[in-house]
């Protein structure tokens, strides 16, 4: 009952050449086809791998400095404008003025630092 398709146990060896291109381009087409099913599945790894850790323990260090460098200014203003009001009885401009220095040396800071990492990152 079993049909005769012309084909041996070990291979395909009366097959037409059309066949025989058309098998060869089927191999080709699976063989990049899991390439490419590889190459998506790294891809859709969750993040966590150890470049892309590093790559955000970086940001978040980067980030957290920014701040801090912003809120230190502020308060490193504030602190000497509130002794120099103490010690010359001119409350409360000489905090507001410490104040607002302070501030603007922390925007200083930051933007500095920022644009340090940028140009890090540009003229490697």
């Amino acid at each position: 009952m079993a049909q005769d398709t012309g084909r041996s146990e070990n291979g395909d060896q009366h097959r037409s050449p059309e066949e025989a291109a058309l098998s060869e381009r089927l191999g080709n087409l699976d063989q990049r086809l899991s390439e490419l099913r590889d190459r998506h599945i790294k891809t859709e790894q969750p993040a966590g791998d150890g470049e892309d850790k590093a790559a955000r323990a970086s940001a978040m260090a980067l980030g957290f400095r920014l701040s801090s460098e912003l809120v230190a200014g502020v308060v490193v203003g504030a602190g000497i404008g509130w002794g120099f009001d103490r010690l010359l009885s001119t409350s409360p401009f000489g905090f507001i003025v410490f104040l607002l220095l302070g501030f603007v040396a922390g925007v200083v800071n930051v933007v500095r630092t920022a644009g340090a990492g940028q140009n890090r990152r540009g003229g490697s």
